[in-house]
């Protein structure tokens, strides 16, 4: 990994001159700005081992918005983010909002109150980014949502692949043979936010990919991100459709919610009816049957997203959006489906 002192002797300038760069220090002269600046972008310079350099006084901390006060992938994300700013040097505050306000009218506001020298959003909405993100200047982080498409040069992004997540999800369990597939959870309003939208369309793909009935009106019952309300959609899609072998749930808390309502039903997991999960939230692996689910991989997630917020506050560096691999956790909650 690069240090300060490798900037330093491939720049042919002091250890002192490049903390002074980092830290955007006005005496240092524009030939050893341009020279260290350019080895740090070649470089990729990392902040997480040079915390003390990027320690800021002349803002307030930074902001982390949090979207879901019952989404517990949340909470656990939160808490290692928490962590890994304390480690570089960095105290946060704390915004949590429901799951349907609009993230970017509260940040504005907040700027306005307390000018953060950064902010992290902990899920979001396009939508509302695309309408008013523009009257925020600090450097932002978006979680657990691409911002690829959008124009601002201020906001950097580290998702995973939903799409692609919510597939494998379907398709184990349509590889331990169910042809007989619901999904529960989410929203198909899009003023709700892309993550429902795309776990549910990664889900659908997969099912008519392999030529598989799948009716909204039968297969499908949205929920809130929570136990309770994974629970009474479970019910709702168990009452309407008596054939369903296998259940997708867009988050673990609803599969953890939905375990309760198959079983308060008189049947079995995974005898009766398979579920997986969305996240990999330590929950899964306690619960009974240890919930198979699609892991999100939350220390890389912390990492880079504090990372490279710390690099743009102390050095004016662009913005990156990232896809990070997740992994499928098999679990105990699926069994084979005969024929």
């Amino acid at each position: 990994m690069t240090t300060i002192k490798d900037i330093a002797r491939l720049s042919g300038y002091s250890v002192g001159t490049v903390s002074r760069v980092l830290n955007n220090h006005p005496d240092v002269s524009p030939k050893a700005r341009e020279v260290i600046s350019r080895i740090i972008e070649e470089e990729n310079f990392q902040p997480n081992s040079n915390a003390k350099l990027l320690k800021q006084t002349t803002a307030s901390a930074v902001t982390v918005f949090v979207k879901g006060t019952s989404n517990v992938f949340f909470e656990n994300l939160l808490e290692k983010i928490q962590e890994t700013f304390k480690e570089n040097g960095e105290e946060i505050s704390v915004v949590f909002l429901d799951e349907t306000a609009n993230e970017v009218e509260t940040a504005i506001q907040i700027c306005m109150e307390r000018k953060p020298k950064g902010i992290v959003f902990l899920g979001g909405n396009l939508k509302y980014f695309e309408e008013s993100f523009a009257k925020i200047t600090a450097p932002c982080v978006l979680v657990t949502v691409s911002a690829a498409s959008l124009p601002f040069a201020n906001l950097s992004s580290f998702t995973t692949d939903d799409i692609k997540g919510a597939s494998d999800a379907v398709d184990y369990l349509i590889r331990k043979g169910h042809r007989q597939i619901g999904i529960v959870g989410g929203s198909l309003n899009t003023e709700d936010g892309l993550v429902s939208g795309e776990r549910i369309s990664g889900a659908e793909a997969v099912l008519k990919k392999n030529h598989l009935a799948f009716s909204y009106e039968k297969d499908y019952e949205p929920s809130r991100f929570s136990m309770a309300s994974g629970y009474e959609a479970t019910r709702r899609l168990l009452e309407k459709n008596d054939e369903i072998t296998g259940i997708f749930a867009l988050s673990d808390m609803v599969a953890v919610g939905a375990l309760r309502a198959i079983q308060d039903k008189g049947l079995r997991v995974p005898e009766d009816i398979s579920v997986i999960g969305y996240d990999g939230i330590e929950y899964t692996r306690y619960a009974v049957p240890r919930i198979a689910t699609i892991r999100q991989d939350i220390d890389m997630l912390a990492k880079r997203t504090v990372e490279d917020l710390l690099m743009r506050i102390s050095y004016r560096r662009s913005t990156v959006h990232e896809v990070i691999p997740y992994r499928v956790i098999t679990g105990e909650s699926i069994a084979v489906r005969k024929p």
